[in-house]
């Protein structure tokens, strides 16, 4: 077993507690000793100078899209190089269990590295630990674990539908739900704006929640509305979580849109009325006042139906009834083009050649180049693209997102894939800088430039607080017995560098990193091994595999 002496840094041990001079030793998987600093070092034991630096628990992710990434490759080099060990997927869609007639199971992330061999084997993932147990073999730079997808459930049993479930649809959307719990899911995730998961009611996932919440796991949610209907949002998520006796956890907390804005004080305190009343509450978020999600996102959830949505927008009748339902919105769904405001809206993910021009303006400025109405522009865009198109919509403020900060049970999500910018294409495609820079600007922003919180207080969120949340025995801390995994940045010079226009930049100031005692970056640089190993909810099956 490999052996190493990290001596001379200050140790944030990852509970709050104040930094202090410590010598870490690290033997095989396990932190072995904490000693007090100048101690010598242990015979055999490699060492590293961490002089003026600081020593931390690897971050957690606890809002990860790495679904198809790590199944590429592994590596996760956007992430690693922020100093996340460990990386919690699951929001909305996952790829198991398969979904009958579905091409594949992964519509929203796309096929690992574009390999059609992952087409069929997904097709024969009839649990959620399939997909778990293919990305043991592959092999990750990170640890790795999931919720199970809420719209998954859904499509599993329904396809696309629209309607109520029958009692025996609802018995099919418990039995997966409970097999995917013994498989080590941490709990359901349902992403309530977007179609098919959107269908589902309150009642229904009240049911599955009591699944759920019999494996003690976590009911974890993107909220029906972010925006001017927040409040609702947060009391349905309240109903299903103490209906079904599930766990809560609020998904990329934010207020999206200026009528929402002002409602995040209210929504906080009534967050730290259920906390104070017992419940179980915590939220996740990035540091950015942009969110990513799909153009379509502009249109009514029901015009998607049975995944239709180009066939429609190519037949004039229900085109015409899109559009007039986007121009004057019910109240029924989250219409993200008027929250950001066409001005606010920038769709990044185009591929076709006769919009590459477009990439890197609003579709206001689009639909002037085009000469159309910000609809119209906005609908042939989705019409006439071969896949999804990822756009950015700058929805939320800097005063929210401090306020949110200096909250106790909100940690961090990345709600971005750890990519590679070797791997991408045309800077700017695609891209978010939260995928490269979330956890880093915590440290350089909000805690060095900002002082909205402590160094300390920064790296126990994205450590020990995520830890114990999602109930990791002997993750998140620096201690003896605890898992290596650790990492060394130098305070005074880590940062975000990825930008809006820029997005696909490593973040800076990280120079090591340890995942389960085996080094994944040194000196700032990938190093490519892979000991990650697969993470468990508290509901798992004993005996269970890896």
């Amino acid at each position: 077993m490999s052996r190493t002496w990290i001596t001379g840094g200050t140790v944030i041990d990852g509970t709050g507690a104040p930094g202090r001079r410590a010598d870490l030793l690290i033997d095989g998987e396990r932190i072995a000793e904490v000693r007090a600093p100048g101690s010598p070092a242990p015979e055999g034991a490699r060492v590293v100078d961490a002089s003026g630096l600081t020593v931390a628990p690897g971050f957690i992710d606890v809002m990860s899209h790495s679904v198809s990434t790590l199944l590429r490759d592994g590596l996760s080099v956007g992430k690693v190089t922020q100093g996340v060990t460990t990386e919690i997927m699951g929001e909305g869609w996952t790829p198991a269990p398969a979904v009958p007639g579905e091409p594949h199971g992964f519509p929203i992330h796309g096929l690992p590295g574009e390999d059609e061999r992952w087409a069929e084997r997904s097709r024969a993932w009839t649990r959620f630990g399939d997909w778990m147990s293919a990305q043991q073999e592959v092999g990750a730079a990170v640890n790795f674990g999931s919720f199970l997808g809420g719209a998954t459930v859904r499509m599993a049993v329904k396809g696309h539908a629209q309607g109520e479930s029958s009692p025996e649809e609802l018995a099919e959307m418990r039995r997966l739900t409970r097999e995917a719990m013994e498989d080590g899911a941490f709990g359901l995730a349902t992403a309530l704006i977007y179609p098919p998961g959107s269908y589902a009611s309150t009642d229904e996932l009240v049911e599955i929640c009591e699944e759920v919440a019999r494996a003690q796991g976590i009911y974890i949610t993107h909220m029906r509305s972010e925006g001017a209907a927040i409040l609702d949002g947060y009391a349905e998520a309240q109903e299903i979580a103490t209906r079904s006796g599930a766990r809560l956890h609020i998904y990329h907390l934010k207020a999206a849109g200026a009528p929402a804005w002002p409602q995040m004080a209210t929504l906080i305190e009534r967050v730290n009325a259920g906390r104070a009343a017992g419940q179980d509450i915590h939220a996740d978020m990035y540091l950015y006042t942009a969110g990513g999600t799909g153009l379509s996102s502009i249109t009514p959830p029901w015009a998607s139906e049975d995944d239709r949505l180009q066939e429609r927008l190519r037949d004039p009748e229900a085109r015409a009834e899109i559009r007039a339902a986007m121009l004057d919105p019910d109240g029924s769904w989250e219409p993200l083009g008027h929250l950001a405001g066409p001005q606010g809206v920038f769709p990044v993910g185009l591929s076709a050649p006769d919009h590459r021009a477009y990439l890197g303006r609003s579709l206001a400025e689009i639909a002037e180049l085009r000469g159309q109405d910000w609809i119209d522009a906005g609908l042939d865009l989705i019409m006439n693209e071969p896949g999804r198109i990822g756009s950015l919509y700058h929805l939320m403020t800097e005063e929210n997102i401090e306020a949110q900060l200096r909250e106790p049970w909100v940690m961090l999500g990345s709600d971005a894939a750890g990519d590679d910018p070797a791997r991408q294409g045309e800077v700017g495609v695609g891209g978010h800088p939260r995928a490269y820079g979330n956890f880093t600007r915590l440290l350089g922003h909000y805690v060095r430039e900002r002082g909205v919180m402590s160094l300390e207080e920064a790296v126990r969120r994205m450590t020990s607080l995520p830890a114990e949340h999602l109930r990791l025995q002997d993750r998140g801390e620096l201690r003896e017995g605890a898992y290596a995994d650790v990492v060394i940045f130098d305070p005074a010079t880590v940062r975000d560098v990825a930008t809006y226009p820029d997005p696909n930049r490593l973040s800076v100031g990280v120079r090591d990193v340890w995942v389960n005692g085996q080094q994944t970056l040194q000196g700032g640089q990938p190093t490519g091994a892979l000991p990650g190993r697969r993470l468990y909810g508290p509901g798992a099956a004993p005996g269970r595999p890896g």
